[in-house]
C-alpha cells in the first residue's frame, strides 16, 4: 500500500467543505416553509429529519469503518451526499424535499463518523483538537455560503437556470463530485485494527464511561444550538423587526461568518491555550447571546447576539470530540460513532423549538437553546486536565 502523503490532508479538508452542505437545511427549510406555506412545527421537520439519521447510522458506521476502512467509508458518504443534492434539482414538492433531506442526513452521518478519525490517520496524531477545528473552519465556509447562494438564486443575481433558490444544490453538487474523485485518487495508508472489533452492544456500552457519555451530551447540545440558531435566527428578525425572509436570512449569514471566524481563530487558540480556558470563554459568550436573543428588539442587539453564539459555539464540537477520542485511543472508530450519534441533538432541539415557538413566539425557541447552554457549563469540570 502506498504511503500517506502529507498533501493528503488537502482532499480531506475539501471533504470537510462537503460536510458543511448539511447546514443548508436551515436556509432550505425557511424557503420550503414559504413556498409550501407551512407552519413552524411542520417546517422544522426538515432539519429534524436530517439529524434523525445520525441516531440510526452513526454507530453502524463506526463498525463499518472497522471492516472497510475510514477512506472507503468517507467515499461512500460522499456518494450518498451527491445523490441527495441531485434530487431537489427535479422539483420542490414536500415528498421530494423529504427524500433529499433524508439522504443528506444519512450521507452526513456517514461522513462525520468517518472523516474525523480519517484526519487522525492522515495527521498521525498530535494537535487533534486544533486540526479538527480547522476542518470545522473549512466546513463553516460551506455553511455560511449557503444562505447567500440561495438568496442570489432567489433574486436572480446569479444564473439560476429556473431553479431559483435551489441553485445552491447544483453548485454544491459540482463540489461534491470533485471531492469524491480527488479523495478516491489520493493514497492513504490506514493501520489495521488492533484486537477484536467491537459488537453493536459493546459500542453502546462505551457510553457507560463517564467522559464518553458527557461528551456525547455536550455534542447533542452543541448541534441543537447550531441547527436551532441556523433555523430560528431569521424568524426572530422577522418577528421582532417585521422584515421579509430574504432580508432576515442575513442573520444566518452573520451566524456562519462568526462561526467561521471562531473555527479559524480557535485552531490557533487551542494550540496556545488550555482547552478548558477556551471552552469557558466560548460558553460565556453563548450565555450572553441567549440573553440578547430572548430580550432583544433592536437590530444591533440581535445581530450581536447571533455573532456571539456563532463564535462561542464554533469550537464546542472539536473540544468535546477530541476529549472523548483521546480518552479511548484503542476504540476511536466506536467512540467516533457514538459522538456523531450525538448530532441527533439536531433533531431533538428543532422539534422542541418548533412547538415552543408556535406556543410562545420565538422567545420560546430561545429558551430551549438556553437549556443546552446551561448543560455546557456543567461540562467544564470534565476539562480540568485538558
Amino acid at each position: 500500500m502506498a504511503k500517506t502523503s502529507k498533501l493528503a490532508i488537502v482532499p480531506v479538508m475539501l471533504c470537510f467543505f462537503c460536510m458543511g452542505f448539511v447546514d443548508l437545511v436551515g436556509t432550505a427549510s425557511n424557503y420550503v416553509k414559504k413556498d409550501l406555506d407551512l407552519t413552524d412545527s411542520v417546517a422544522n421537520i426538515f432539519p429534524s429529519l436530517v439529524f434523525f439519521w445520525f441516531l440510526i447510522f452513526s454507530v453502524p458506521t463506526g463498525m463499518l469503518m472497522n471492516k472497510i476502512g475510514r477512506k472507503k467509508t468517507v467515499l461512500l458518504s460522499l456518494a450518498v451526499t451527491v445523490l441527495s443534492l441531485l434530487i431537489p434539482l427535479f422539483g420542490e414538492n414536500f415528498a421530494v424535499m423529504l427524500a433529499a433531506f433524508s439522504l443528506l442526513g444519512i450521507g452526513n452521518a456517514l461522513m462525520q463518523t468517518s472523516l474525523n478519525p480519517l484526519v487522525s490517520t492522515v495527521m498521525g496524531g498530535g494537535n487533534l483538537a486544533s486540526t479538527l477545528t480547522f476542518g470545522q473552519f473549512i466546513k463553516a465556509i460551506a455553511s455560511f455560503s449557503a444562505p447567500y447562494l440561495a438568496t442570489w438564486g432567489a433574486t436572480q443575481l446569479i444564473p439560476e437556470f429556473g431553479l431559483n433558490w435551489r441553485i445552491l444544490f447544483a453548485i454544491f453538487l459540482v463540489v461534491g463530485v470533485l471531492s469524491t474523485l480527488w479523495l478516491a485518487a489520493t493514497p492513504i495508508e490506514e493501520q489495521p485494527i488492533e484486537g477484536k472489533a467491537s459488537s453493536f452492544v459493546e459500542c453502546f456500552k462505551l457510553l457507560g464511561t463517564p467522559i464518553v457519555l458527557l461528551s456525547f451530551l455536550g455534542i447533542m447540545c452543541h448541534v441543537g444550538i447550531d441547527v436551532g440558531t441556523n433555523t430560528t435566527a431569521p424568524k426572530i428578525l422577522m418577528e421582532r423587526l417585521g422584515i421579509p425572509l430574504e432580508e432576515a436570512l442575513s442573520a444566518t449569514g452573520v451566524y456562519f461568518i462568526f462561526r467561521t471566524i471562531g473555527c479559524l481563530t480557535g485552531s490557533f487558540f487551542l494550540r496556545v491555550m488550555k482547552n478548558r480556558t477556551f471552552f469557558i470563554i466560548s460558553v460565556v459568550m453563548m450565555a450572553l447571546s441567549m440573553c440578547g436573543l430572548f430580550v432583544g428588539t433592536e437590530r444591533w442587539m440581535l445581530y450581536a447576539a447571533i455573532a456571539l453564539v456563532g463564535y462561542g459555539n464554533s469550537n464546542i464540537f472539536s473540544i468535546c470530540f477530541a476529549q472523548a477520542l483521546t480518552s479511548m485511543p484503542l476504540k476511536q472508530n466506536e467512540v467516533s460513532g457514538l459522538m456523531i450519534m450525538g448530532l441527533f441533538g439536531g433533531t431533538v432541539f428543532p422539534l422542541l423549538m418548533g412547538f415552543a415557538s408556535d406556543a410562545f413566539g420565538q422567545a420560546g425557541a430561545v429558551m430551549v437553546m438556553a437549556v443546552g447552554v446551561v448543560y455546557l457549563f456543567t461540562y467544564i469540570k470534565q476539562l480540568k486536565t485538558a
